[in-house]
């Protein structure tokens, strides 16, 4: 019998934050003040799809002083070196030698919010961290679902009995996370993503990184 392997593969981490309740509840009071001075917060040159109901900040959200805000840039940092190191073999010491340039930001999305299929240019590495999903529609299971497009979409172009029925990490299909409250997400940033609009109540509170290192 052949042996089966993936030629291609696309990495990616997912983490928890221990005892995320307390520091989520600071970061989503933090936010909601922030977005209710507007402007001064707020992302003056957004450049991807999305709609009046979702929020965006700034990119130098990792560079405010608050504990809580940076008491998560360290744990996303963290669990980002050590991805990297674990999938590049690197040690302590060649880590330790890196510099990580970051752009960080948040976003409050509101019912029938969503935010466009994008990328990100000028990194090598993405995260997205859940302060809270919002209460879900139970007639919406895919509300605010963060979706990534499968690159080998075209090898879709032609199916039949032999292809069709192929499962993950081979399959066609794109594949997608419904995040939960303390829950990281890491992702090569070249991968293209988007969230689905969101069907519920209260907010669904994100923050998103983008990293490049040297």
């Amino acid at each position: 019998m052949a042996q089966i392997s993936p030629m291609f593969a696309i990495p990616t981490a997912t983490a928890q934050m221990p005892d995320a309740e307390a520091l989520n509840t600071e970061l989503r009071a933090l936010f909601i003040e922030r977005e209710a001075q507007g402007p001064k917060y707020a992302n003056p040159n957004p450049y991807t799809v999305r709609n009046p109901e979702l929020f965006e900040s700034h990119f130098d959200l990792f560079d405010w002083p608050e504990t809580c805000v940076q008491r998560l840039a360290q744990f996303c940092m963290s669990e980002l070196s050590q991805t990297v190191a674990q999938l590049s073999g690197l040690d302590v010491v060649a880590m330790r030698r890196m510099q990580i340039a970051t752009d960080a930001w948040f976003h409050i999305t509101r019912r029938g919010g969503f935010f466009g299929v994008h990328n990100h240019p000028m990194a090598s590495w993405s995260g997205v961290y859940c302060v809270s999903p919002g209460q879900h529609d139970s007639s919406y299971p895919e509300s605010g679902r963060l979706s990534f497009v499968n690159p080998n979409s075209l090898a879709g172009m032609y199916l039949d009995p032999a292809n069709a029925q192929v499962r993950m990490p081979f399959g066609f299909s794109n594949y997608a996370f419904d995040l939960k409250a303390g829950q990281l997400v890491l992702f090569p940033s070249w991968v293209q993503h988007y969230v689905l609009p969101f069907q519920g109540e209260g907010e669904r509170i994100t923050v998103a990184f983008n990293c490049s290192f040297r």
